[in-house]
């Protein structure tokens, strides 16, 4: 993907520098959404970061002053318009904006960039932060899924499963709010 500059954040493709910053947010997810793809070592970012660098779907959100990795957004594309948003930060971060900063500058790549008609994403009810972020970027809540996916497990080993809302933005409410 062509790197995207808003006031204080880049947005790029994964680079080997990346290990580290990836390891700060991965090592203990905020959310259960992100357990799987939790880990434990410098070694296990470097080849997630490898793998990443070469996904134009995983996009590293980095500060502009010092090119630390801070977060980072992905998409999953569904035919033949949609595509399914998410992101994960870095708990240090937070409260300074740049969530939202990267989040509308990910929507804008999406919509006139990629040509996408509708974006959503789920979000679990207890994650309050992303709920505001969805807000904040225009979304609209859509849906609330009773017991929708498990991601963790009782201690029995029966499965947890997590109310989730669901957020969505054409491209035409989009261009609306930002005319």
């Amino acid at each position: 993907m062509q790197k995207i500059e808003t006031d204080r954040l880049i947005l790029r493709n994964f680079s080997v520098t990346d290990s580290q910053g990836l390891l700060e947010y991965s090592a203990h997810p905020r959310v259960n959404c992100f357990l799987d793809d939790k880990i434990s070592t410098l070694e296990e970012a470097a080849l997630k970061v490898q793998k990443r660098s070469k996904d134009d779907s995983y996009i590293a959100v980095c500060l502009k002053e010092n090119s630390e990795l801070i977060g980072e957004l992905s998409y999953l594309k569904e035919e033949p318009d949609t595509y399914s948003v998410c992101w994960n930060f870095n708990a240090q971060f937070e409260g300074k904006g740049y969530a939202s900063e990267s989040v509308k500058a990910f929507f804008k790549y999406l919509f006139i960039q990629k040509g996408a008609r509708r974006l959503y994403a789920y979000v679990e009810d207890d994650n309050d932060r992303s709920q505001k972020l969805c807000e904040k970027a225009g979304m609209r809540k859509e849906g609330y899924f009773i017991e929708f996916v498990s991601f963790t497990k009782y201690e029995d080993g029966t499965p947890k499963y997590e109310n989730t809302f669901q957020y969505a933005l054409l491209k035409k409410e989009w261009l609306k709010q930002h005319s």
